[in-house]
């Protein structure tokens, strides 16, 4: 499976990095940057948790 970030909708709030902090993180601008797009398994579900809690639908597991 792959994450897909929507880089314009994204606004940095940062809860996706809480719910996946192995996958994500903030850049010192406030930019998510990915530290893995394939992922599978336990980090599947790691990645659709934080898709779920983006207020602004930004992410999504595809």
């Amino acid at each position: 499976m792959r994450i897909v970030l929507d880089r314009p909708r994204c606004e940095g709030h940062g809860l996706c990095e809480e719910a996946a902090p192995q996958l994500m993180h903030l850049d010192d601008e406030g930019e998510l940057v990915l530290d893995r797009e394939e992922v599978d398994g336990a980090d599947a579900a790691l990645a659709n948790a934080a898709a779920r809690v983006c207020p602004v639908a930004a992410l999504r597991v595809a």
